[in-house]
């Protein structure tokens, strides 16, 4: 079985955008193991939406939005590791992390944790706003110390080539290309935008 991982910097920086363009791209199968909030379409839905591709049901749908640990405790869940173990699938599973690398999931076990253990590559979603050097090297810094394999770091925004620059280099990552604000999403806009992403480069660390 191939996976791949996609985290990032932080919450709501298209992270399941960027994931249902690259599940369709790989011709995959979508899965985010911990769901938190259930108003509204969730990620699930819209990956579906946007993708077309086949999507796994989440081990955890917790109806507050908010960090999985304190989602769960509310309605008297307790997340167990064991429900998290990757799927087996014959076609490219991605898998989208929740919010950044240090969400907690329990008061011991934070979604870093979770992703070593994988053992799969992982692609950063970084925002190109001011800021983003900081969180993006933070956060290669994290995945790298816990043994992660990072397949690269995807930009999501307008271009800031410097940013770019800077954050592969200091961080020893490669750069899988910027994902653009789309003023209209759709399945066909979202693949064509795709066109600017190193699709090859992930598909070779499966």
């Amino acid at each position: 079985m191939s996976a791949v991982i996609i985290t990032g910097t932080d919450t709501g920086i298209g992270k399941t955008l960027f994931s249902a363009g690259l599940v369709h791209a790989l011709g995959g199968v979508y899965w985010k193991p911990v769901q938190s909030g259930l108003d509204g379409e969730t990620d699930s839905a819209v990956v579906r939406r946007l993708s077309g591709c086949p999507v796994l049901p989440e081990a955890y749908r917790l109806r507050l939005a908010a960090s999985p640990h304190l989602s769960a405790e509310q309605e008297g869940v307790a997340i167990r590791p064991v429900r998290l173990a990757l799927p087996r699938s014959d076609r490219p599973l991605v898998v989208e992390a929740a919010g950044g690398l240090m969400v907690p999931l329990t008061r011991r076990i934070l979604y870093l944790d979770v992703m070593s253990r994988w053992a799969a590559p992982v692609v950063l979603c970084c925002r190109t706003a001011l800021g983003t050097i900081n969180h993006s090297l933070l956060s290669l810094a994290a995945l790298q110390a816990a043994g992660c394999r990072v397949a690269g770091v995807a930009f999501i925004g307008e271009e800031m080539k410097d940013s770019r620059r800077v954050i592969c280099s200091i961080g020893k990552a490669r750069d899988l290309g910027r994902l653009p604000v789309l003023p209209r999403i759709t399945r066909e806009t979202l693949s064509q935008a795709f066109a600017g992403i190193d699709v090859a480069g992930i598909r070779g660390m499966l």
